[in-house]
């Protein structure tokens, strides 16, 4: 049933299967994909199955009585002398023969006074088991929403690159065309070329980078290596979040938090099942049974019974040599262990928290002063490029303006790729990484 559960967990968050390699991939598709496909789901759900089935086990065996059925038959054939105290002549039987045959059937069931509460640690399991299916769902959410917008990322900056490289090619063709009319060296004619080489370079690199990116993305959606798809070119940030209210839906709803909980619950019942295991064991016990016996030799030549046999006794351990009080010295022990781990993740999570949102606000700050910086150095490129045009600019303050561009562009998409970063990481560190609000849309900066 909690797997079932588990399944529909997984099924509400998308709900569109992506086909051919040929369509283009949103986020909403590579997140169904993955939860479709990642083998760590795969491996987590079938962990909770067999948690499950332990749990319906050991209702078996501490709640059910044992029921063992035997039937057997007896065939013998012997030769046989007697002496009987009222014939003093032996009596000789040959080939005697005998049967019998027994059908019997036992119950027994033995009442443990820590039965219910093995069978509550037992449920405690499953609930953790079940969280870490779904801790591994998040993750990989989260490492898919990662991996797409990293994707999208460097494909933005293959963008910047390419006009770089136009902007290069421009001062390439105006260096070589003043050195063809005798207006400037052919030093500067051979720099150009030189600074067009050297963006070619990083354009062809770039292209390495993507490529991997995309391996990576499919890595973690259990597609081939090699499959090609369209994706976006837009970063989306989500609406403001707030400090408060990530820490206080974070106790609430953090899966791994939650399992250190269930952690220190698990090792309170097991000091509680050790303690009360002091007290006296009930076994009770009954079987019914059918004998019949049949002899050719002898007085008794058959013999047949049948009826029930009942009753039970009280069994109480007096000493084990101490073993039970070392037991339970060390559940105190280990209880107090995963009640500091409790304390212990508070902290970190708090402080994961913590710093994700302040990297998340840094960002989000720099984003505004990011945006003024590209504009002016777009302008500023503009104008060296028409100064060089007119041969009253050198080519390199023309470099230097057009690596100012080059440099703006990159910040500014980094920017936004950050937040958007940090953002996933709050979400999932708060349990709330399936809510993606939207209300603001990125774009790569255009030529305009």
């Amino acid at each position: 049933m909690k797997k079932l559960s588990l399944l529909l967990f997984m099924g509400i968050i998308a709900t569109s299967l992506f086909a051919q390699s040929s369509e283009s991939l949103d986020l909403e598709k590579a997140i169904t994909i993955g939860l479709e496909k990642n083998l760590d789901i795969k491996i987590a759900v079938e962990t909770v199955d067999i948690q499950e089935r332990n749990e319906r086990i050991g209702q078996g065996d501490y709640l059910m009585p044992i029921v063992d059925a035997t039937y057997t038959r007896n065939y013998s054939i012997e030769d046989v002398e007697q002496l009987f105290a009222t014939n003093p002549e032996p009596n000789t039987i040959d080939d005697a023969r005998s049967r019998s045959k027994n059908l019997s059937i036992v119950g027994i069931y033995g009442f443990r006074p820590e039965s219910f509460i093995v069978l509550k640690r037992l449920g405690v399991l499953t609930e953790i088991s079940e969280l870490d299916a779904k801790v591994a769902v998040e993750n990989t959410v989260a490492n898919i929403s990662s991996a797409y917008y990293r994707l999208v990322l460097e494909l933005q900056r293959q963008k910047v690159l390419e006009r770089t490289l136009e902007l290069s090619q421009a001062r390439l063709n105006i260096a070589e065309a003043q050195y063809s009319l005798g207006g400037a060296g052919k030093r500067d004619y051979l720099t150009a070329e030189v600074d067009y080489n050297s963006d070619l370079s990083l354009l062809l690199g770039q292209e390495q980078v993507i490529q991997n990116s995309r391996v990576n993305l499919n890595e973690i959606m259990a597609l081939n290596p090699d499959m090609q798809f369209e994706v976006n070119d837009t970063i989306t940030v989500g609406e403001p979040m707030f400090l408060e209210d990530l820490v206080e839906n974070a106790f609430l709803e953090n899966k791994a938090y939650l399992i250190t909980q269930r952690q220190e619950n698990v090792a309170y019942l097991e000091l509680k099942e050790l303690r009360v295991s002091r007290l006296p064991v009930i076994n009770l016990n009954g079987s019914w049974a059918t004998n019949t016996l049949n002899s050719d030799a002898g007085f008794l030549l058959q013999n047949q019974r049948e009826g029930f046999n009942y009753g039970g006794n009280v069994a109480l351990n007096v000493f084990n040599g101490f073993t039970l009080n070392r037991r339970i010295q060390n559940a105190k022990v280990q209880q107090r262990i995963q009640s500091y781990a409790v304390d212990q993740y508070e902290i970190q999570l708090r402080s994961d928290i913590h710093r994700a949102f302040n990297t998340y606000t840094t960002n989000k700050n720099l984003l505004e002063v990011e945006r003024k910086n590209y504009a002016v150095a777009k302008e500023s490129s503009e104008i060296a490029l028409e100064r060089f045009r007119l041969g009253i600019a050198s080519y390199l303050e023309f470099r230097d303006a057009q690596v100012n561009l080059l440099t703006a562009e990159n910040r500014l998409i980094t920017s936004i790729f950050n937040i958007k970063e940090q953002e996933i990481e709050l979400r999932r560190l708060s349990g709330k990484i399936f809510f993606q609000n939207s209300s603001e849309h990125f774009e790569l900066p255009s030529e305009d």
